[in-house]
Parts: C-alpha cells; sequence; structure tokens
C-alpha cells in the first residue's frame, strides 16, 4: 500500500514539473507596476516545490524495495524515511526564498534566528530529538520489537526524529515522543508463557487422568509446533474452587504469540479433556432440607 501510495504521488508531481517546464515558464509578466515578482518566479517556484516533492517521492519509494527482517536495519530505514520528509520541507523554504531573491547570507541568519527561537520556545521538540539520537544509538529498541512502556504494550512500527510509534494486538496505534520513552521493557529476545487453567469436577478421580495428561499435551505440541517453542508442561493443582478443581497448564512461546497461544492451549485442553471424558463443571449449591 506504501509503495503505491509513493508510486502514485511521484506520478503525479513528476506530470506537474513536466508541465510547469512546458508552459509555466515561457513568459515573464509582472502582476502589476509595484510588484517585482513575474508569472515567470511564481513558475520556478511552483517547479521547485513540485521537483522537491517528486524527489522526496522517488526517494520513498526506492527505500519502500528494502525489505528486511532484520530489526535494526528496519528501524535506518523508517528513520531514513522521516529524515528525508523533514529535509524536503527545509530545502522547498530555502529554495522559494532564494528565488524572491532573499541572498544567502540573510536566509542563514534567519535559520539561524528561528534556531534560537525553537531553542527557547520549544524544548521539548529538542529534548524528543535528542531522547530518540540515544535511543538509536543505545539501541534500546528497534522497529519490530515488542516493547511494555506506560502500560501499553505493542509493536514497534515506526521510529521518527522526534516520536515512536507502537501498534497493538488490535490494530490500535499509539504515538509517543521520544522524550517519554521512559522505563521501557523490551520483550522481544525473550520467551514467553501462556497460561491456561482448566477446571474438573471434584467427582474426577485425578490420578489415573493426571497419568493420560503428558500424552495430551505431547499430542497438542504436535500440532502447534509453529506456535509452541516445547511441549507444554502441566504444573499441578492451581486451586480447590468452589465447584472445580483448577488446573493450570503453561506453554513457552514467543512473545508475538502469548495471547494467540493461551488461546490455543485452552481450545485443546477443552477438546482434549472433552475425549478423556472430563468435562467441565459447573456452579452447583446444594441445598439442605430438614
Amino acid at each position: 500500500m506504501n509503495r503505491t501510495k509513493h508510486i502514485v504521488k511521484l506520478l503525479i508531481f513528476a506530470a506537474v514539473v513536466g508541465l510547469l517546464l512546458v508552459f509555466g515558464l515561457g513568459k515573464d509578466l509582472t502582476f502589476g507596476k509595484g510588484l517585482t515578482l513575474t508569472w515567470k518566479s511564481v513558475g520556478q517556484i511552483f517547479l521547485v516545490v513540485f521537483a522537491v516533492l517528486a524527489a522526496e517521492a522517488l526517494v520513498l519509494l526506492l527505500l519502500s524495495f528494502f525489505k528486511t527482517e532484520n530489526h535494526r536495519a528496519r528501524t535506518i530505514l523508517t528513520l531514513a524515511s522521516s529524515i528525508v520528509r523533514y529535509i524536503a520541507v527545509i530545502g522547498i523554504i530555502i529554495a522559494i526564498l532564494s528565488l524572491l531573491s532573499v541572498d544567502m547570507p540573510t536566509i542563514l541568519a534567519g535559520i539561524g534566528v528561528i534556531a534560537l527561537i525553537i531553542g527557547f520556545g520549544a524544548e521539548s521538540l529538542i529534548t524528543d530529538v535528542v531522547t530518540g539520537f540515544f535511543i538509536l544509538m543505545d539501541n534500546q529498541y528497534n522497529v519490530g520489537d515488542i516493547i511494555e512502556v506506560g502500560g501499553f504494550r505493542g509493536t514497534v512500527s515506526e521510529i521518527g526524529i522526534r516520536t515512536t510509534s507502537l501498534t497493538d494486538t488490535g490494530g490500535n496505534v499509539k504515538i509517543i515522543n521520544n522524550s517519554d520513552m521512559k522505563n521501557i521493557l523490551n520483550r522481544s529476545d525473550n520467551s514467553s508463557k501462556a497460561v491456561a487453567d482448566f477446571s474438573i469436577p471434584y467427582e474426577t478421580d485425578i490420578v489415573p487422568l493426571e497419568e493420560k495428561i503428558p500424552a495430551m499435551l505431547e499430542d497438542i505440541y504436535n500440532r502447534h509446533t509453529d506456535v509452541f517453542k516445547s511441549v507444554p508442561r502441566y504444573l499441578g493443582v492451581q486451586a480447590l474452587s468452589s465447584s472445580s478443581v483448577d488446573l493450570r497448564f503453561v506453554a513457552e512461546v514467543g512473545e508475538a504469540d502469548i495471547y494467540s497461544g493461551a488461546r490455543i492451549l485452552n481450545h485443546d485442553l477443552f477438546v482434549g479433556f472433552r475425549k478423556l471424558g472430563v468435562e467441565c463443571p459447573f456452579p452447583q449449591v446444594d441445598v439442605h432440607n430438614k
């Protein structure tokens, strides 16, 4: 989808540049006696703007062709895309000022004044940029990593100069300023545990049932080797509830499969125990009448 968007933008901007080259720069007419801005200057400004936008679209399109599973490489690509957008905007501003006959020393002085204003009035912006730089240098996390920050758990989908984007399992995107990326828990390199509790009736003879559980867990693993890293384990009786005996099972999975692994384990335990003749209990109340 992103690649198609870049191609469409490139074609549109390139077409506009072509039209401006053919029709937009042929005349040198002024708007009025007191105005020095000519039609030719206007055409040049639009030419520069769309030429820079076309170059930006071309670079982003070329970057989209680099496909890698390496999280560090994906981080560099997303950061490069972010930098290209900022450079395009700055380049357009400088080019327009230059075409309006503003001399370069004045332009540089103006940039210095703007930088000074930003330094005093946008301290958080500078903090975000500097923090983002150290995050990348320290390799705290990369695009594709699963992290937890501020109670939000998601996959890093983009790292920009100012912000980091996280996407959770529901597709919700949370954009966090880099300066707010504190107390990060990076779960990508760690194995996780999918936990499932299964309840059986008190009437069940648990000793012979426990002898059949290893074979059932082995069968579950063989059917889901893409999710489980090893055979799920039976930990024993977790609780003696009011109407059931709760058994606990755990399986080692990747962080990305922590929720899907628990759902698969719940489903297959339900099916497996039913095949063994064990049904899930339901709340029961005994009423004694004298």
